[in-house]
């Protein structure tokens, strides 16, 4: 991996004595917005990158104004965006590309999730930026990739969850439903993540970067392995079942006497039969002629599930926990998000940490992996433009020029 003038900069500010992260030393430039491009950043970030984050003067990455719920800043934004660098740039403006030119000159990678063809148009293909950059990773996100009849086609994530045939397995039989978060976005910028590792270990053999092409309707569909497969051959695909599964019974939530919900996940026979004597305390329900088979407590899952939710009714969410504990069955609560704030195995294992943002400390979750060899990357969540003057300035530029840069709304 390259080491450059831009990242010794920054890199000098950093405690030496550190344990070595594994993409420090290496500079991201990102043309982002919403969600894919800057979820798969922040993972970069998190390794030890250095992530500048080029945005519109004055309006910025939109997902800043998608809500207002942390402090007065975007949920979205909080949650994709810590550790980066925030330079404003107008990118139509005639000193703009100069600017662009000189950061990329510098970079190891470069990631963009424009409109279809913009990334092209500006000429920052990745034939263009090969040819002046040949060591430069170049990484387009997009909705359907490059080339087919879909490539221009506008793509968001509920779109995308669409086209891939999840909200047609999703759902209730009577009306589909799509993910309560941005699966898509999320799919699209682990796999952008992944790939991007990728490219350096092979630049690193080969001394030169490559083109990553990132597909949101490829990703998903990748994610729908199993219904996919299920409906193999024109055969019916798997029914909506909301939360329950649509193959397995019982699987899925069930209400308890307090009005909580307990969700129960039995994988087998033996599970059944421990399930029916020690959870339900009705050990002749397991030698029931029509639950006696998987395939048979599906097809009668409604006369099935009123025997659970009647034995269950009794009894709070804790005893059926004990319960469900105590015989070995797999089971957990459904939490509301302000349970999972407070959830005590993320308290235990301390994965919670506080990070500056232009509205003060604000909690963020550490990377779910954890390496005992270094610690992640958890710093600043950005203003827009904080970074401008001192990015400029890495790159050569004067303060009279900045200034005139300012004045004449280029950044």
């Amino acid at each position: 991996m390259t080491t450059n003038t831009t990242t010794q900069a920054v890199a000098s500010t950093h405690d030496t004595q550190a344990p070595i992260r594994p993409l420090d030393g290496v500079t991201v430039v990102s043309l982002e917005h919403a969600i894919a491009a800057p979820f798969c950043t922040r993972q970069l970030a998190d390794m030890g990158a250095r992530v500048i984050k080029i945005e519109r003067p004055n309006v910025g990455d939109f997902a800043r104004a998608y809500d207002e719920r942390v402090k007065g800043m975007s949920s979205h934004f909080v949650w994709t965006n810590r550790s980066k660098e925030s330079l404003t740039l107008d990118l139509k403006h005639p000193d703009a590309d100069a600017i662009l030119q000189q950061l990329l000159s510098q970079a190891d990678v470069f990631v963009q999730n424009l409109a279809p063809g913009a990334a092209k148009r500006m000429g920052l293909s990745f034939d263009v930026l090969h040819e002046k950059f040949p060591k430069l990773i170049v990484c387009d996100i997009s909705g359907y990739g490059e080339g087919g009849p879909y490539e221009t086609k506008k793509a968001y994530d509920l779109l995308i969850q669409s086209e891939s045939g999840f909200v047609s397995v999703t759902g209730t039989a009577d009306e589909p439903a799509k993910a309560g978060c941005s699966i898509a976005d999320i799919a699209a910028g682990m796999y952008a993540y992944s790939s991007i590792l990728n490219a350096l270990l092979l630049r690193a053999r080969t001394g030169l970067g490559s083109q990553i092409d990132v597909s949101m309707l490829e990703s998903m569909v990748e994610w729908m392995g199993f219904p996919l497969y299920y409906a193999y051959d024109d055969a019916p695909q798997p029914p909506r079942a909301g939360a329950a599964h649509a193959t397995i019974f019982p699987y899925g939530p069930f209400p308890v006497g307090d009005g909580n919900t307990v969700m129960l996940g039995l994988q087998n026979e033996r599970e059944w039969q421990v399930f029916c004597e020690r959870v339900l305390l009705n050990a002749s329900l397991a030698q029931n002629p029509l639950f006696m088979s998987n395939s048979k407590r599906v097809e009668n899952r409604d006369v099935l599930r009123q025997h659970i939710v009647d034995a269950l009714s009794d009894l709070s969410i804790e005893q059926v926990v004990a319960r469900l504990e105590s015989a070995q069955i797999a089971n957990a609560r459904v939490n509301q998000m302000k349970d999972v704030w407070a959830h005590p195995q993320l308290h235990a294992r301390q994965r919670w940490v506080d990070v500056p943002s232009p509205v003060g400390m604000l909690s963020t979750l550490k990377p779910p992996a954890t390496n005992q060899s270094f610690e992640a990357r958890i710093e600043a969540i950005p203003a827009l433009g904080e970074h401008t003057d001192m990015i400029l300035t890495q790159v050569g530029c004067s303060a009279e020029q900045i200034a005139k840069l300012r004045q004449a709304g280029a950044i």
